[in-house]
């Protein structure tokens, strides 16, 4: 299945509280438990001013559908061609 790249663009993300936190992937979890398996969260990484997230899903659509229903911000969703690591360089 497909992979992508969502840009969340959060002023102020990485000041988020752990409470902030766990409420926003409360509400990711519930839309995805909607939507069912199709799509999945991966894992999601805060900054100082943004959200990555990764996620799997057959089509960028479902992607973006899942953000307007947990009224989260979609600002780029890019499909992920490959991936590399250290271990490529072997």
């Amino acid at each position: 299945m497909p992979q992508y790249l969502i840009e969340r663009n959060i002023p102020g993300a990485g000041n988020l509280s752990a409470d902030d936190l766990k409420a926003i992937s409360q509400k990711s979890c519930s839309v995805l438990n909607e939507m069912g398996p199709q799509i999945q969260w991966v894992q999601s990484y805060v900054t100082s001013d943004g959200i990555y997230c990764i996620y799997s899903a057959p089509n960028e659509e479902m992607v973006r559908e899942h953000a307007r229903q947990g009224g989260f911000p979609a600002d780029r969703v890019m499909e992920i061609g490959t991936s590399i690591d250290p271990t490529t360089a072997e």
